[in-house]
């Protein structure tokens, strides 16, 4: 999975029948802090995420696992918007 920002949304009007009906927005990683990363994947949105929300993104054949993405040519989804991080310091 992958922790990432929505930071827009692509409009395609023209796509495959299968993803008519569908949204992509546009996710780029973050750290666990939340700091960007220079990575991004487009993904179909499954729990209406908008811009600036955190998620989850799974990708891979994982991605068509969704009620909406089953069997669709889909290589990445946002399966959750994030609330809140918990995360334990690394103690040295």
């Amino acid at each position: 999975m992958i922790l990432g920002k929505v930071i827009g949304t692509v409009w395609a009007t023209r796509k495959d029948e299968a993803l008519v009906g569908t949204s992509l927005q546009i996710v780029r990683h973050v750290d666990l802090d939340y700091t960007l990363k220079d990575q991004f994947v487009i993904a179909v949105d499954t729990v209406q995420a908008g811009v600036g929300d955190i998620v989850l993104v799974a990708t891979g054949s994982s991605a068509r696992q969704t009620a909406i993405t089953k069997n669709k040519p889909v290589d990445a989804v946002i399966m959750a918007v994030v609330d809140k991080l918990d995360v334990t310091p690394n103690r040295k």
